[in-house]
């Protein structure tokens, strides 16, 4: 789960990181109000979306030459400006696609006389099991070419969770941003705070881009972006309660209403799975007879009846969907089971894309008796392979 940056600098701070003062906006209105509450004279407009590449981004329905997703404002005149041609607009980024993500909210924030950036982040290292720290001197808008084109310019360095953060680790950080003095000390400290936050908070990512030192000496978190674990969502109703739905595809909300794995892509051939091995197999020989998967759907090893039903809905409400195939190998989960949530579902919403089933497995021979005498328009299949290349021929038939 994801949260905005004017979310996640307060989760920080609350740890005692040095952030700028902000405030949150819904209107233009609340834009200049939020503005008036700080020092001033310098402010900054940022628009909140859950994407990367704002200060470089483009809106839709404004101008080629007009300024990016985060601008600075010298006047209050110039905060309600920039508020008004960002609220409602489509932001387009580099991580957003060419759908861009509409502008809800924005975030007014003092601005800040900027000596140096830097970059820092978190992240959890799956070779070691350890929270990983990645540091670069190249902070700011440009981090993805740094890692792109001069790799050497990033130190990455794990925590044992053993030990947890030591004296070592912010002497490491400080060494590696070429800081002395008490610089290096405000720059362990922060590590320190962020690791804190990192693992009280369940994250999965924090990064912070960059992480400036002031002209007056001051080491601060310029810009925030958190990701937490959803697994372990439970534990945090206060991180919940932070959750943006309209920045997230409706069909993975519903989704995750039924506990279903659930991924939207961009490809044409619906999947719905049970085991991610398998389905990840099954978009695999998708892509190989020349077609892409519009999803990752996994319905699990237990899936009901009304779980199956509501993960063939999903896939059929997605627009770019031309076929659907159906890949189940029954262990726990039974293929008869697999076959009447099939059937409820087509006869709740209806088929006009070709479908595919393959079944193996737990009741194999009573799920394919079932669909058989359904009386749908069904395309059966005796493996994987054999399934992959009917539905991307059916796929290729009808478009």
């Amino acid at each position: 789960m994801n949260i905005h940056e004017y979310q996640a600098k307060a989760v920080i701070k609350e740890f005692g990181a040095p952030v700028s003062a902000g405030v949150a906006a819904f209107t233009v209105e609340e834009a200049v109000a939020a503005a008036q509450q700080l020092p001033g004279p310098l402010y900054v407009v940022k628009s909140q979306i859950h994407a990367g590449g704002r200060g470089k981004g483009k809106f839709k329905e404004l101008s080629a030459d007009a300024k990016g997703g985060v601008r600075l404002a010298f006047s209050l005149d110039e905060v309600k400006k920039h508020a008004s041609e960002m609220l409602g607009h489509t932001l387009v980024t580099i991580q957003t696609g060419t759908e861009g993500k509409k502008v809800n909210r924005l975030y007014i924030e003092d601005g800040s006389d900027i000596e140096k950036e830097f970059y820092l982040s978190l992240l959890v290292d799956r070779e070691t099991s350890h929270v990983a720290f990645v540091v670069s001197t190249e902070g700011g808008m440009d981090i993805e070419a740094v890692a792109h084109d001069t790799p050497e310019k990033i130190l990455t360095f794990s925590v044992d969770p053993a030990t947890g953060f030591m004296p070592h680790h912010g002497r490491r950080i400080a060494a590696a941003l070429g800081l002395t003095g008490d610089l290096a000390k405000q720059a362990a400290k922060v590590g320190q705070q962020l690791y804190t936050a990192f693992t009280v908070k369940d994250m999965a990512m924090l990064e912070v881009n960059p992480l400036i030192v002031t002209k007056d000496g001051k080491i601060k978190c310029l810009d925030a972006k958190i990701g937490f674990d959803s697994n372990a969502l439970f534990r945090h109703p206060d991180v919940v309660a932070l959750r943006d739905e309209t920045e997230e595809d409706a069909k993975e909300i519903e989704a995750s209403k039924y506990e279903l794995s659930y991924i939207a892509l961009d490809g044409t051939i619906g999947c719905m799975v049970n085991g991610a091995g398998l389905a990840m197999a099954t978009m695999d020989i998708i892509k190989l007879y020349g077609q892409e998967p519009a999803n990752f759907l996994d319905v699990g090893g237990g899936a009901s009846k009304e779980k199956v039903t509501a993960a063939f809905k999903i896939i059929t409400a997605d627009p770019k969907v031309k076929g659907i195939l159906v890949n189940i190998f029954g262990g726990i989960m039974k293929c008869d089971i697999i076959a009447e949530g099939v059937i409820a579902a087509v006869k709740e919403v209806g088929l006009t894309v070709p479908l595919v089933v393959r079944l193996e497995g737990t009741n194999v021979d009573l799920g394919k008796k079932i669909i058989r005498e359904s009386g749908l328009n069904v395309i059966p299949a005796d493996d994987l392979d054999d399934a992959a290349q009917k539905i991307v021929n059916a796929v290729k038939e009808v478009s």
